[in-house]
């Protein structure tokens, strides 16, 4: 799927700088990703990763349960591989940065 297609997910839109570092991303360029991530009001932390960009599309998400599909919720997936060799998919969301690292 094409990155300059991916601006939303089906519960938030994406931050406008977000989405121009996501229509400039090719396969193959080296990026830094950052992650604040919060379990309740008690527990925050930030991590951060970089890797080679593989491709963005989106990932829907479902229950266990049998639901309808206007019940499914939709969010951007960021596709990359890290330095030794581990896929990894990040979903993107307001706490997301994604930077395009020189070589």
């Amino acid at each position: 799927m094409s990155t300059h297609l991916i601006q939303s997910s089906s519960t938030m839109d994406l931050r406008p700088d977000l989405v121009a570092i996501l229509k400039h991303l090719k396969t193959g360029d080296r990026i830094k990703v950052r992650q604040k991530i919060q379990i309740n009001t008690l527990h925050i932390w930030e991590t951060e990763t970089e890797g080679v960009f593989r491709k963005t599309d989106y990932l829907a998400t479902g229950l266990a349960t049998d639901r309808v599909r206007q019940d499914d919720i939709v969010v951007v997936c960021l596709h990359f591989v890290k330095d030794n060799g581990e896929l990894t998919s990040i979903t993107l969301d307001e706490n997301t940065e994604v930077e395009i690292v020189n070589g």
